[in-house]
């Protein structure tokens, strides 16, 4: 067995210190088909030549 860095103790310590935050309510987005027709324009129609 591996050795432990530092104790347990601290484990998840930053977490629990976090305040919590609602998730916002957001529009769905794309599933399949749709998904893939929207990354495709965002990474091949609309690019602008650089260099």
């Amino acid at each position: 067995m591996g050795k432990v860095h530092g104790s347990l103790a601290r484990a998840g310590k930053v977490k629990s210190q976090t305040p919590k935050v609602e998730p916002q309510e957001k529009k769905k987005t794309p599933k399949g088909r749709a998904k893939k027709r929207i990354t495709y324009t965002r990474r091949f129609v609309n690019v602008t030549m650089t260099g």
